[in-house]
């Protein structure tokens, strides 16, 4: 394979004693040629997946909330679409989402047709994207522990409105605002808090339709310094869908994200 021009993925620094990291890892539509090689779409089923599939705007959003922080937070975004790899699953058969064809590497498309031959190795890309991907977010959280003693990843998504076919929990409530947790890595404050910041933005769902958090492999379960939670915010509240423009909503948004990082800091 030949390397990609474009770095993968961005550490954007924020304050220098700042616990927090806003992580924006489904917000790119960048496919390198390479890649796009081995997707059977073409070129106008692979934008149209695009629109159904990336958080648009998200990084937007997180960049628009950082300007707003009395301290400013830190950012790890994702440069390129999650066709590549999704950096948020299980490399392994832990990943629940391996049964719909939506492992690390995807297989299948959001409404399961074939995205890559059957026969596909996922390991090249594996190890190209997703493993330096990993160690850099595993060290940007190792960073903050080291400098602000914790660490507050808060993982910056959307959803759209309607389910869609590939989801595999898609029968649950789908509130304007949904927060994912983890019993070990999502204190009460932390949920509270957040609670609190989306409260303008309309209700506030806990666990659907996605539920869990992203953290490190490194510090998972181990760690009780590093908190976690994942907001997604369902798209028709902000954009036009699937895959249109941002509207006014986001400006509401980047407040009250901004507000919870605040919270947090402290």
């Amino acid at each position: 394979m030949t390397p990609s021009a474009e770095p993968s993925f961005a550490l954007l620094p924020g304050a220098a004693d700042s616990p927090v990291l806003l992580h924006v890892p489904h917000s790119a539509r960048q496919t390198p040629a390479d890649v796009r090689a081995g997707i059977l779409l073409d070129d106008e089923e692979l934008e149209r997946e695009l629109d159904h599939l990336v958080d648009a705007h998200t990084a937007e959003l997180a960049e628009a909330a950082a300007g707003l922080c009395a301290v400013t937070p830190w950012r790890f975004v994702n440069r390129l679409s999650r066709l590549v790899v999704d950096p948020e699953r299980f490399p392994d058969e832990r990943e629940e989402m391996l049964a719909v064809g939506m492992g690390a590497v995807y297989t299948s498309t959001t409404h399961r047709a074939p995205l890559r031959p059957a026969d596909t190795d996922p390991e090249p890309l594996i190890a190209r994207y997703f493993r330096p991907y990993a160690r850099a977010m595993t060290d940007a959280v190792a960073d903050r522990l080291a400098v602000a003693g914790r660490a507050v990843i808060i993982d910056v998504h959307s959803y759209p409105t309607r389910a869609l076919p590939y989801e595999l929990h898609g029968d649950g409530p789908r509130p304007p605002v949904c927060l994912g947790t983890d019993s070990f890595h999502t204190p009460g404050g932390l949920l509270g808090a957040a609670r609190e910041a989306f409260a303008e933005c309309g209700e506030t769902g806990l666990d659907s339709p996605f539920g869990g958090t992203y953290v490190p492999l490194e510090f998972y379960g181990e760690d009780p310094r590093v908190s976690a939670l994942m907001v997604e915010i369902r798209r028709d509240t902000y954009m036009s869908e699937p895959g249109g423009p941002a509207g006014p909503g986001l400006d509401r948004l980047a407040r009250a994200l901004a507000a919870l990082v605040d919270a947090v800091t402290g």
